[in-house]
């Protein structure tokens, strides 16, 4: 058997061993920032319903939305609810931010998909009991 005749097909090989391995790769790549956005998410969740209960700002929604996008700017959507309903500042025992409408858009290429359509995440959803409104023992300054 001459060799000649098979020197092309060790790169054929090749580039169907590459090809299955990079989809494999950019899978893993698109998969970590998955779970990154959602640990992210779960701590703007947290720090929106700090921010709220320690400054007190229920009633504020877009400065609420202003702090979490700080830490994911991808949000758009979330609900603050006091508890209990009806209550001031003064009378609240706590607050639940929940964000919503969160989708991951997946950029890797995948063989025989056409379109890479947003994967719409959970809701993520944070509650914290009042503390001292308007006071945050960890800083010098007031919200």
């Amino acid at each position: 058997m001459n060799r000649k005749n098979e020197s092309g097909s060790t790169v054929v090989e090749f580039c169907f061993a590459l090809l299955i391995l990079c989809t494999f790769m950019f899978g893993i790549v698109d998969f970590s920032r998955m779970l990154f956005m959602w640990s992210a998410a779960n701590e703007a969740a947290r720090a929106g319903a700090r921010y709220a209960v320690v400054c007190g700002d229920g009633a504020n929604t877009p400065a609420v939305l202003a702090k979490m996008q700080g830490l994911l700017p991808q949000i758009a959507t979330i609900n603050l609810a006091w508890s209990p309903n009806s209550c001031t500042t003064a009378t609240c025992e706590g607050v639940t931010v929940t964000i919503t409408g969160l989708n991951f858009q997946w950029i890797s290429p995948i063989v025989g998909v056409a379109s890479f359509a947003a994967i719409p995440m959970p809701s993520f959803s944070t509650y914290l009991p009042r503390e001292i409104m308007r006071q945050d023992s960890h800083s010098g300054t007031i919200c």
